[in-house]
């Protein structure tokens, strides 16, 4: 995953209009790669490579590019502080990363472009710092918070 600036607003509205000023059609949606066969793009650290996946894309005849990105909301951050502060099993130090990404509440953290190709998902993703971060911290909380307050359920 190509990791750019800290926020990707910019990087998504350029996509957007590279995407349309090359004829192509965007369908929003995420692609899992844990559940279809992908091919992740390897950005060699060239900040501009997705260009050249999109242009690829057209070459192959896709009839679409796949994309989704994630904005930072204040739900997602509140969410977060209250499982790992629920947690026996998170630390201060975690808790004050946690209470860092506060900085990044209303800025896009991920961006994922993709395109069908004889069977295979071609996928390009871009990310930031604080959203792998955030990610680190999610699957944190996941893993020692699993269990609801109320005994409920949670899915």
């Amino acid at each position: 995953m190509s990791k750019l600036a800290e926020d990707l607003s910019a990087l998504k509205d350029d996509m957007i209009a590279f995407i349309e000023g090359h004829g192509m059609h965007r369908f929003p949606g995420y692609v899992d790669p844990e559940h279809v066969q992908t091919v992740m793009w390897k950005a060699a650290g060239n900040a501009e490579s997705w260009k050249d996946f999109v242009e690829l894309a057209k070459t192959a005849n896709a009839p679409f590019l796949t994309m989704d990105s994630w904005i930072f909301e204040r739900e997602d951050f509140d969410e977060l502080i209250q499982r790992l502060g629920t947690t026996d099993f998170t630390n201060d130090e975690d808790l004050e990363d946690a209470r860092w990404l506060r900085t990044y509440v209303g800025k896009v953290g991920f961006v994922q472009l993709g395109f069908a190709h004889n069977g295979v998902t071609m996928l390009f993703e871009a990310s930031t710092e604080w959203y792998q971060r955030y990610q680190r911290l999610q699957e944190l909380a996941e893993d020692f918070g699993g269990i609801p307050i109320d005994g409920a359920d949670e899915t």
